[in-house]
């Protein structure tokens, strides 16, 4: 009596050619949309997590025919098929973290990081042979990528980076023109620059605007002024 993985070469290139379709289809959306991994990175993640589940296979297959052909040694033979591909949902963290770009005014990276993980999870249930779970968390992925920030808008708040000299009259004008307008600020952050001739000042503000006026409003209105030199959003 003898126990089997049932995994031909034809079974074995099955499941690597639907990872890399899988993990390359993730990839493709990412690249479209310019991000730090593309198509052959997801590719790669996805094979790999899948390389390693097939050898999870194996390992538990070899393991059982061994208790079956020898009955006495089955207490000492074990096998667990979640300590090896445990080792891939964990390391992939490593290679999400080099996608992430961190800088002053916000972070990049995080859904492609956020992919690669999903990708290494469906490439262990395409290794294991659980089919209808990774094609169903494909859809469900490519979904996610791109169908719900179509059909889902989400606001979301920016801070106004204002650069200005004359810091007086400038301060005086631009709180003028929040009350005028009702734009309620909500916190405001400032710095200066001390230059050989004059003094540049930096204020970034988290401002609410009322309904029906938009971010281009302020920054169109704001830019008239003589004293103002930079306008900028900064997404939170």
């Amino acid at each position: 009596m003898t126990a089997t993985a049932d995994l031909t070469i034809v079974e074995i290139i099955f499941r690597l050619l639907l990872a890399m379709v899988i993990g390359g289809s993730v990839g493709y959306e990412r690249q479209y949309a310019n991000r730090p991994a593309g198509m052959r990175t997801h590719i790669m993640v996805c094979m790999g997590a899948t390389i390693i589940a097939l050898i999870q296979v194996e390992i538990a297959a070899q393991a059982l025919n061994d208790a079956l052909a020898n009955p006495e040694l089955s207490g000492v033979i074990r096998s667990d098929q979640a300590r090896l591909i445990a080792q891939v949902v964990s390391g992939i963290g490593f290679l999400g973290a080099g996608t992430i770009i961190v800088t002053k005014q916000n972070v990049l990276g995080l859904t492609t990081a956020a992919s690669l993980w999903a990708v290494a999870g469906v490439g262990i249930a395409v290794g294991m042979g659980y089919y209808a779970i990774a094609i169903s968390s494909f859809v469900a992925i490519i979904i996610a990528l791109t169908l719900i920030k179509r059909i889902i808008k989400v606001p979301t708040r920016k801070k106004l980076e204002v650069r200005y000299i004359h810091r007086e009259e400038t301060k005086e004008f631009i709180t003028d023109y929040f009350d005028t307008h009702k734009i309620e600020i909500e916190d405001v952050n400032f710095t200066v620059t001390f230059n050989e001739d004059y003094r540049l000042y930096t204020n970034i503000y988290t401002i609410d605007l009322p309904s029906g006026m938009t971010y281009t409003d302020v920054i169109e209105d704001l830019s008239i002024y003589k004293n103002i030199t930079e306008l900028r959003l900064v997404t939170i």
